[in-house]
């Protein structure tokens, strides 16, 4: 795929307010969704650390915090709830043995696998009549302005680009 065009100085400014007002739409849509397709909300958000214990590996409670740019206690209410459900258990952390790291269960596991085909079947919905150069190049697009946001953030595991997994490769 060949890098665009740039834009001109009028179409610019235009396609940035049109993308300025279909961001916050797409915020609500997405809430809207959630709302509608969740069971008990609390679970949900709870549910939400498990993708980052997956993807980076066994972390401490406060680091994984930082990582979701939560309220420590926020996050220690939904670690609680998670290890209560058997989908992360805590282990002593190799560095200091006063400290504990979270780890993701099989159940975790099974849990994000479930979480991961309901929101794919819901993508697959979306885009159920685009052809497959046009899914390839949103795709691409989406990464790509997904990096640039992350690139805004302070330099932590949320700003490195998501490296696709072998079934996430067209």
């Amino acid at each position: 795929m060949s890098p665009p065009a740039p834009a001109t100085p009028a179409v610019r400014p235009a396609q940035l307010h049109v993308l300025g007002e279909q961001l916050p739409r797409m915020m609500r849509v997405i809430h809207a969704i959630k709302a509608a397709t969740a069971g008990d909300s609390r679970d949900r958000a709870a549910h939400v650390l498990l993708f980052p214990l997956d993807r980076l590996g066994p972390l401490r409670q406060g680091a994984l915090a930082d990582l979701v740019h939560a309220d420590p206690s926020t996050v220690s209410r939904h670690v609680a709830a998670l290890v209560d459900g058997g989908l992360v258990r805590r282990v002593a952390d190799e560095t200091d043995g006063r400290a504990s790291r979270l780890v993701v269960t099989e159940a975790g596991q099974a849990t994000l696998a479930q979480l991961r085909a309901e929101r794919e079947a819901h993508l697959a919905r979306i885009t159920a009549d685009w052809d497959d150069a046009d899914l390839t190049a949103f795709t691409q697009l989406f990464g790509r302005f997904v990096d640039g946001m992350a690139a805004l953030l302070p330099d932590d595991a949320d700003a490195a680009p998501v490296a696709p997994t072998p079934r996430e490769t067209p």
